[in-house]
C-alpha cells in the first residue's frame, strides 16, 4: 500500500510473550512504512482478539468508523488436550465472522503451530515474519474496501 491515511490497531494477545514481542515487531515495522496511525491493545490470549476488535470497531460507529483496520495478533500452540483445536478453530472463525459480516479490514497474524520452534520460525520479527504478513494482509484488505466504498469507509 501506498503512504496514505489509515488509522490501523494492532490486537495482540500476549499468552506467549516472546513470539507476540517478535508478530509485533513485523507488524509495526510493516505499518510505519506505510505511514499508518497506529494504536495497540494487549489481550491475555487469542480467543479474546475477536472480542476485543468487534468491541473498537462498535466504539466510533455514530461518527464514522474509529480504524480503518485491525491487525490481530497471537499464537496458539498444540498441547495435550482439545483446548488448542478449540482456540485456533474458535480465534479464526470469529475473525472471519467479522471480517465478512462487518466488512472489516483484519489482518490475521495468530500463529497456530505444532510447537514453539515453529512459533518462533514463524514469528521471526521484522518484514519476513507472519506479522509483518498480517499487516501487508490489512492494508491490503482497506485498498480493497475503498476501491469499492471511498476512502471514508
Amino acid at each position: 500500500m501506498t503512504k496514505t491515511s489509515v488509522r490501523i490497531l494492532v490486537v495482540e494477545a500476549r499468552y506467549y510473550a516472546d513470539i507476540s514481542d517478535a508478530l509485533l515487531k513485523g507488524a509495526l515495522a510493516v505499518l510505519k512504512e506505510a505511514g499508518a496511525e497506529i494504536e495497540q491493545i494487549v489481550v491475555p490470549g487469542a480467543l479474546e482478539v475477536p472480542g476485543a476488535i468487534a468491541m473498537a470497531s462498535a466504539s466510533g460507529q455514530a461518527a464514522g468508523p474509529t480504524f480503518d483496520g485491525f491487525v490481530a495478533l497471537g499464537c496458539v500452540i498444540r498441547g495435550e488436550t482439545t483446548h488448542y483445536e478449540i482456540v485456533s478453530n474458535e480465534s479464526a472463525r470469529g475473525l472471519m465472522d467479522l471480517s465478512i459480516n462487518q466488512r472489516l479490514a483484519i489482518g490475521n497474524g495468530i500463529l497456530t503451530v505444532e510447537n514453539e520452534a515453529q512459533a518462533n520460525e514463524r514469528a521471526k520479527g521484522g518484514r519476513a515474519g507472519k506479522g509483518g504478513d498480517a499487516a501487508r494482509a490489512c492494508l491490503r484488505l482497506i485498498e480493497i474496501k475503498r476501491s469499492f466504498w471511498g476512502p471514508s469507509q
